[in-house]
């Protein structure tokens, strides 16, 4: 079989496969089989476990008939994905066959009525696997600012079993909730002591095409016992607000705050440039003190410049504004399983330079960065990479697009934990007791507060119903479940 060089910017990389044309190394096959040769090469080039895959192997196929005929193996190219190239132990590599959508997930862009909330089982004994027929409840945890549940009569901590007239259990509430409805009617109930009781209320929401989240959700700052103390709610790093992130450090940084607690708990993730910004506003602006690093393919880290690896701290936003920051030594920063990716990066990544104290409940292990990756195979210097200026240059017979993990990342020290980060103070959110976002006697945010004042006297803060979360509106997204990091560029040359 041949092998093709193309040279890309610096880059000189081998990139395998048959069916090629001499001339300009398109694919040459049936164009119904597009889709498939995208995924083959891209992934064969680009995915962290390519070495792992036999089926993505450069030396997998003998001739050009080999590789098409793999690649018609599978007519669908979601099941071509999932059977053929999948590696065993990936979790979060997804993909979506027009990629306007998988972008616009990633800006913050989504079809939603801005309801976010956890589905919780109701009786289920936390050793035994669910039947299809276990009820579950969900509670509100918050509201998206300028959505349609943001019109509706509901708050924070309000509790459903139902939706339109049908009970909430483990086999129906993907449908009931996630499904094409654009409208439908939440059922009420009453929780206490346990006790799950429908109270009649009814509130219909409708889900709007285009709804963009400002992930900067609750910005304020607190004076408790003379201490001046910032809490931060962000629920998403994503890059289009980065200026609102930074307003927001600027805001606490004038009224003064010497203490922050950053509440994380809901957040699943995103750009790890904003998370960058992020651990900058907290921490500080040396852009020469390493973050964290990340390890690619062997293919790729054979070529890479180390140096493009590594993640440092910055001093201003894509824009060019100068980071507000807040110089501190220590952060309280509050989680449960549902914050991920990007969250855990700010963690792990301050944790040597300063002393972060978690609050709350382990995170939910995911180490691991992705790329947009799209049919466009001749972009310089990374081929298949997704850029918005070059949509016109993408596959016109072609639209999939993967979001497609790519390498794992590190603390500057060489730590990282693909069992979630666990909790130093473990401090379960309780169902019947939600509190106020940002209020001072909002559980979560009162231990904080306690750590930092030294209060004597602590309130008992015994969980009584302990939220056991199946998942949350958020995570069964799993655009919104990943971290999303930009290419490195100065690269060297493979011989052939």
């Amino acid at each position: 079989m041949k092998k093709y060089i193309f040279p890309l910017l610096t880059l000189g990389l081998l990139v395998f496969g048959c069916s090629k044309n001499d001339d300009d190394g398109g694919f040459t096959g049936p164009g119904s089989l597009d889709p498939q040769n995208f995924m083959w090469q891209s992934l064969n080039l680009w995915y962290f476990w390519q070495n792992e895959v036999p089926n993505l192997a450069d030396d997998r196929f003998s001739s050009d008939q080999e590789y098409t005929d793999f690649l018609g193996s599978e007519s669908d190219p979601a099941a071509f994905f999932e059977n053929q190239l999948r590696f065993a132990g990936d979790r979060f590599t997804f993909y979506r066959e027009d990629y306007k959508d998988l972008v616009q997930g990633l800006a913050g862009i989504s079809r939603s009525n801005g309801l976010e909330f956890s589905l919780t089982y109701k009786d289920l004994n936390q050793n035994l696997e669910p039947d299809a027929d276990e009820p579950i409840y969900c509670v509100v945890q918050y509201i998206v600012t300028g959505s349609n549940a943001d019109n509706a009569d509901l708050s924070r901590g309000e509790v459903f079993n139902g939706v339109d007239d049908q009970v909430l259990n483990v086999g129906n509430y993907r449908s009931l909730l996630f499904g094409e409805n654009a409208t439908y009617t939440l059922n009420m109930a009453d929780l206490e002591n346990g006790v799950l009781t429908p109270n009649g209320k009814e509130v219909t929401l409708t889900k709007e095409e285009g709804l963009v989240e400002n992930p900067v959700h609750v910005v304020t700052a607190l004076d408790v016992m003379g201490a001046k103390i910032g809490y931060l709610m962000y629920n998403g790093f994503t890059n289009e607000f980065d200026e609102e992130l930074n307003d927001a450090f600027g805001f606490l940084s004038g009224q003064g705050v010497t203490e922050l607690v950053l509440d994380l708990r809901y957040n699943p993730g995103g750009s790890v440039r904003t998370a960058q910004r992020l651990s900058s506003m907290i921490y500080g602006t040396n852009t020469n003190e390493v973050l964290w690093r990340s390890r690619y393919n062997p293919k790729l880290m054979a070529i890479y410049d180390p140096e493009t690896l590594d993640d440092t701290f910055l001093d201003e936003t894509a824009s060019g504004t100068a980071l507000n920051t807040l110089n501190l030594n220590r952060v309280y920063i509050l989680t449960t399983r549902s914050s991920a990716s990007a969250s855990e990066l700010v963690i792990n990544g301050l944790d040597p330079y300063m002393d972060v104290v978690q609050i709350g409940a382990t995170t939910r292990g995911k180490i691991e960065s992705s790329i947009t990756l799209v049919d466009d195979r001749d972009r310089q210097g990374a081929p298949y990479v997704y850029t918005a200026t070059r949509e016109n240059q993408i596959n016109p017979n072609n639209r999939w697009g993967m979001q497609a993990i790519v390498a794992v990342t590190e603390n500057s020290q060489g730590f990282s934990s693909p069992d979630g980060l666990p909790a130093d103070i473990e401090l379960a959110e309780d169902a019947e007791n939600m509190g106020i976002l940002g209020d001072v006697n909002e559980p979560l945010l009162a231990r904080a507060i306690q750590e930092i004042t030294g209060m004597s006297g602590r309130r008992d803060f015994t969980v009584q119903t302990p939220i056991r979360e199946i998942t949350n509106s958020k995570m069964f997204t799993p655009m919104k479940d990943n971290m999303y990091i930009d290419v490195p560029i100065n690269l060297n040359v493979i011989p052939e």
